[in-house]
């Protein structure tokens, strides 16, 4: 294999592996709003059910009731790690660290865009220690 077809492969990687990370960015950033309103309204809410002077008085089940806002927000917030919530927060992070240990490999990394970094080639320093 020439060194242009290496170098064109190469340029093909980089565009296909920025090309999944930027269309991995809008739902990303829909899932984390979605899941930092959800917390945010469970801790105001948990936040007035914990101040509520009846919550120590009346039985669980009732206080839960009193207070169904916070009731809703905290079982949607369980249902929302049930299904995978926190993968898909970070879900180009994983890509970009799960390519980056295959890189490392042929001593490249990539930045957070997706894009190729090439190392400069190790140093062999070992013949030159001195074994005294």
């Amino acid at each position: 294999m020439s060194p242009s077809e290496t170098c064109e492969d190469l340029k093909a990687f980089e565009r296909r592996l920025t090309e999944v990370i930027a269309c991995l960015q809008p739902p990303t950033l829909r899932w984390r709003l979605l899941l930092g309103v959800t917390a945010l309204v469970t801790c105001v809410s948990a936040f007035y059910w914990l101040t509520d002077p009846r919550t120590s008085v009346v039985p669980l089940m009732d206080s839960l009731l009193n207070h169904g806002i916070f009731t809703i927000s905290t079982l949607f917030l369980l249902v929302l790690f049930m299904f995978g919530i926190h993968k898909l927060v970070i879900a180009p992070q994983i890509i970009t660290s799960r390519t980056r240990n295959v890189l490392a490999e042929f001593n490249m990394s990539c930045d957070e865009t997706g894009k190729l970094i090439v190392r400069p080639r190790p140093t062999n320093n070992s013949r030159y220690m001195d074994m005294s």
